[in-house]
């Protein structure tokens, strides 16, 4: 355990942070930290992509909540400047950058940004089925009735709507799955949404 713990901390033994043609180059396998890949087995991520809130909990004691305190380590090792993450929940890429190596929180943070800043699109959602239209109106107004945020700051901003936002966010539309549940390699499911694969694209998984 302290081997891990001493590799994924801060200091001096990480290497360089590597660029997208850095990857390309040096065709470099990532090694994504155990909390991310969701295989830590002290610490297990509770992140909300709705609300943007983060914290976890030891799966041998379920009753006990625990702060995220590991965020600020590296995502990847070797570091990269940026990472791409697609999800089979939605149609929607995310691209996480820091220069300095992406951590776990900036791929929580820009998760929360990209999926609460942006709207569904008109096109996007007339491409669902009206079932799945249906579903996406409710949880629209769920999540605007219950404040959706940190600290309720939406809850101010939307109050308690009588019918749903005229306009969904990306939010909205992945309806109960909600939970981040890890990151994983898949090549081939890579190539079938953006046409090729990388090192530093990883899938998604979300949970209700």
């Amino acid at each position: 355990m302290a081997d891990q713990i001493n590799k994924w901390s801060a200091g001096a033994h990480y290497g360089p942070v590597l660029s997208q043609t850095d990857l390309y180059l040096l065709n470099t396998d990532l090694e994504l930290h155990p909390i991310m890949a969701g295989k830590d087995g002290g610490f297990h991520l509770v992140f909300n992509v709705v609300t943007g809130q983060t914290s976890g909990f030891n799966p041998d004691a379920r009753d006990r909540d625990l702060q995220f305190t590991a965020k600020d380590q590296p995502a990847t090792l070797p570091r990269v400047s940026s990472l791409i993450i697609i999800t089979e929940a939605s149609p929607w890429c995310t691209v996480v950058q820091n220069e300095r190596g992406v951590t776990m929180d900036d791929i929580c943070i820009k998760l929360y940004r990209d999926y609460s800043e942006h709207n569904v699109t008109d096109a996007e959602f007339a491409a669902l089925a009206p079932r799945l239209q249906e579903q996406v109106k409710r949880m629209a107004a769920h999540n605007a009735a219950a404040g959706a945020g940190p600290g309720g700051a939406w809850g101010n901003y939307y109050g308690t709507p009588a019918a749903p936002p005229a306009r969904f966010k990306r939010s909205d539309w992945l309806r109960e799955r909600t939970f981040f549940e890890g990151l994983r390699k898949n090549d081939g499911y890579a190539v079938s949404r953006l046409g090729f694969k990388a090192p530093n694209i990883f899938v998604m998984d979300l949970v209700a």
